[in-house]
């Protein structure tokens, strides 16, 4: 932070010169406006940001014409903030105005409109519209395929995105393949111990974490905080990110002491090197609070998750995904707990945030209503259980491919439970422990299982 500190009081202070020896919208002041604006990206200070971006733009709307290249600049930094703060409708809407310009302004292979095409697949990303996503990072590689050398790290980039992509689709060999392509890249591209070399062992291992490959996951993962601890300052943000992704190898291993103290390593680096409201520090409370709520200490785990959601309170807009997860996992822990009442109020709040920060079959809805069927079902309402875990399934069947583990976990449960609930059970537990199927995907085929068979019971003994 001192260094960040610094910039800023620099630039700053440049404003302060240019403001006193040039008129109030000359060119340059739009400059420093941007700067000060990249500082406060840069700590996660996100409103702080865009109120400079914003000026910027203003300044240069007087004093450039309607197309230059600067405008889009300005729309596209507008739109990333937007981005980081969950508002994808207005990131996009940002995006796509300095796209319009670039299109206009630049020759039709320019490595911005590049950019343009990435950075609006990316709020697809995040908006959960997937084959969007997809299609956007794929006509942003065409363009650098043409205009950069085969093995230029902007190709590697463009690999990586089309990974996160198929990573959030379930299609983890497509990801795998993409990160492998990218990270062969960046090893002829790159110095040995570039970070974006660490990025790719990082997304290595999040795929064969995700297939429940967790040897491979934690050799990708050290391999990657190896490199971070050579190209890095000890406290920097992203060595954070590798012990906690470590830390969540051990915690679906079940081996909850060593996530713990991984997690914690990680939030002591997140309390030096961010500010004290940054997401970065709600990430590490919950993390904890999920393993201490798997330990079953459940004061200690609402004790965190409460402080996670107090931070995303004060440091995201109001309707952010990450609240929604929030009071998911606040929820989940009420229903353990017996709390009824609360747990439904919780997740019924996760859910309408959900429905206005997400397309209607985004992934995530899905596990909101698993979560209040969960609920009901807990307290004898059967008929509504089966109703919400049918609404999960509708959207899994509709947001995942058919190859999906979750989809063919989904054939073998509707096989199992004509039988008996039982083979249910043995079925999930099995097919969880053996692929590495995700805990929430498994349960809500399994409570749907568990609910059609109680709600069949009820009915038949009427």
């Amino acid at each position: 932070m001192g260094e960040y500190s610094k910039a800023l009081s620099s630039f700053q202070r440049s404003l302060e010169i240019r403001k006193i020896a040039l008129p109030p919208n000359h060119p340059d002041l739009a400059v420093s406006y941007n700067n000060i604006g990249s500082v406060y990206e840069d700590t996660g200070e996100y409103s702080k940001a865009l109120s400079s971006y914003e000026r910027s733009l203003e300044i240069q709307k007087i004093a450039l014409p309607p197309n230059h290249p600067n405008l889009a600049s300005s729309y596209n930094n507008i739109g990333s903030m937007y981005n980081n703060m969950g508002e994808y409708s207005k990131a996009l809407s940002s995006y796509e105005r300095s796209f319009e310009i670039r299109k206009i302004a630049l020759p039709p292979n320019h490595l911005d409109l590049a950019n343009s095409y990435n950075n609006i697949g990316g709020v697809y990303a995040g908006m959960g519209e997937y084959s969007k996503a997809l299609s956007s990072f794929e006509r942003s590689l065409e363009i650098k395929k043409i205009a950069l050398p085969s093995n230029h790290p902007d190709l590697a980039g463009s690999y990586n995105n089309i990974g996160n992509v198929y990573d959030s689709i379930g299609e983890y060999s497509k990801a795998l393949s993409s990160y492998e392509r990218s990270f062969e890249i960046r090893k002829i591209a790159l110095p040995s111990n570039h970070p974006d070399l660490a990025a790719s062992h990082n997304n290595i291992g999040n795929m064969y974490s995700n297939m429940g490959e967790y040897s491979k996951a934690l050799s990708s993962y050290e391999r990657s905080l190896e490199i971070k601890k050579i190209a890095l300052p000890p406290n920097h943000p992203d060595l954070a990110v590798s012990y906690n992704n470590i830390g969540l190898v051990y915690y679906n291993m079940g081996e909850y002491s060593k996530a713990l103290s991984l997690f914690e390593q990680s939030f002591e680096i997140r309390k030096i090197a961010l500010p004290p409201n940054h997401p970065g520090l709600a990430n590490s409370y919950n993390d904890i609070g999920s393993v201490y709520y798997n330990m079953g200490e459940y004061s200690k785990a609402l004790s965190l998750y409460e402080r996670s959601l107090e931070i995303q309170k004060i440091a995201l807009p109001p309707n952010h995904p990450a609240l929604a997860a929030s009071y998911n996992n606040i929820g989940n822990l009420y229903i353990d707990m017996g709390e009824y009442s609360e747990a439904l109020s919780l997740n019924e709040r996760s859910l309408e945030i959900r429905k206005i920060a997400l397309p209607p079959n985004h992934p995530d809805l899905a596990v909101s209503y698993n979560n209040i069927g969960s609920v009901y079902e807990d307290t004898g309402e059967y008929s509504k259980a089966l109703q919400y875990y049918e609404k999960a399934q509708d959207i899994w069947k509709k947001s995942l491919p058919p190859t999906h583990s979750f989809l063919m976990l989904k054939v073998l449960l509707n096989e199992a439970q004509r039988n008996e609930y039982s083979l249910c059970q043995v079925v999930a537990e099995a097919i969880r422990t053996i692929l590495g199927v995700h805990r929430t995907n498994t349960l809500i085929v399994y409570n749907h299982g568990k609910a059609t068979i109680s709600n069949n019971d009820t009915t038949s003994n009427l």
